[in-house]
């Protein structure tokens, strides 16, 4: 297995370099006769688009997808859902001075371990250039989970270590940084400005949540819905942590704390994260990533050549300051991709994808 697919009956392939002729997915086991268009598609790349924000490159890719297989008259045919999006702005030559070097941060050494080979023009195959196959595959299972009457948002819940308040999705598309809650923006500007400045990046939380999950969701023992979410981010590049519910903080409070009540009317709180014993509950499910700083900066840093020889860098050109919120979208790909191969592999099987099911639920609040 070469791992670049992801899921089971809902399934993607991705290919594509970063300074290659273009990048895509194949998208299979999607069923018929849903209502897809290159619109639908355009409107989650558009949201992880280059030049698109303070913290973004200023890499000018107009990322516009194409449908080559799988959609007839603006509907799924149930066959290959192949998409095209052409790299239209890519300049290897930038890349050129590190040709021989390994860049702190950066998969360079890791690849050249594996395969005795690769591709230094922008990361190639480990660039974040190859999420937008993500991203256009994402979009068509979110047609899926809209047939089912669920929702998928991504926002900004930290960067750089301004933290949000409060929670008003409203105000997710409302500012540059993805932010629900409007009095953190001005200080994430600072923090963005602060660290461009410096040549420096940032990192942060990206929060996922999806509404409307049907209760039954998940595989025992090892496909549980909640470790299939957390690879399926895990595998982004520069996620490099992801906790559910509650995550981390279970492990500081007692169980008579973490337990969520079940009352008449759903559950009294959401530790669980929406998850339990890796099925679904029927609650909100809600998830965190934590996303590495961008390792491409101007400040310098030390490292080795081809030869093992000490060297010093600084890494200029186009690069992102943060991959907030940039890479939002992205995990809420992922998380729509688990949602849907989930929800197809519940109803090959002896369970129910309604809430109203065989099963007593206390989700749906």
């Amino acid at each position: 297995m070469a791992g670049n697919s992801f899921g089971q009956l809902f399934r993607i392939t991705t290919w594509g370099e970063s300074h290659g002729p273009a990048v895509g997915v194949i998208v299979d086991g999607c069923p018929a006769r849903l209502e897809l268009s290159e619109r639908t598609i355009q409107q989650m790349l558009d949201r992880r688009r280059p030049g698109s924000g303070p913290t973004s490159t200023t890499r000018g890719e107009g990322d516009r997808a194409r449908i080559l297989s799988g959609v007839f008259d603006d509907r799924t045919t149930g066959t290959p859902i192949a998409i095209l999006v052409e790299n239209r702005d890519a300049k290897p030559a930038a890349y050129a001075p590190y040709a021989d070097l390994f860049r702190p941060g950066h998969g360079d050494i890791t690849y050249q371990a594996k395969y005795g080979i690769r591709d230094w023009r922008g990361g190639g195959r480990s660039s974040a250039r190859e999420t937008v196959g993500r991203v256009a595959g994402g979009a068509v299972a979110g047609v899926l989970l809209k047939h089912f009457d669920v929702r998928v948002i991504a926002y900004t819940r930290d960067l750089g270590g301004v933290r949000i308040q409060g929670v008003d999705l409203e105000s997710v598309d409302r500012n540059p940084f993805g932010s629900p809650d409007p009095g953190s923006v001005p200080l994430m500007a600072e923090r963005v400005a602060s660290a461009k400045k410096q040549g420096d990046s940032i990192g942060g939380v990206v929060e996922i949540v999806a509404n409307g999950v049907p209760a039954g969701l998940g595989e025992p023992v090892f496909d549980k819905l909640d470790a299939d979410l957390a690879k399926g981010l895990m595998s982004i590049g520069a996620v490099k942590g992801v906790e559910i519910g509650s995550g981390f903080k279970a492990a500081s409070i007692p169980g008579s704390e973490h337990n969520d009540p079940i009352t008449e009317k759903g559950y009294a709180s959401n530790h669980a994260g929406g998850i339990l014993a890796g099925i679904s509950n029927g609650d909100q499910i809600v998830i965190r990533a934590a996303v590495k700083p961008i390792p491409s900066i101007r400040r310098v840093q030390r490292t080795i050549d081809a030869k093992g020889q000490a060297r010093e860098l600084s890494v200029t050109g186009r690069h992102d300051v943060a991959a907030i919120p940039r890479i939002n979208v992205v995990c809420e790909a992922m998380v729509n991709l688990v949602l849907a191969d989930h929800l197809l592999r519940q109803r090959a099987g002896a369970g129910s994808v309604s809430n109203r099911g065989d099963q007593p639920t206390a989700g749906g609040k």
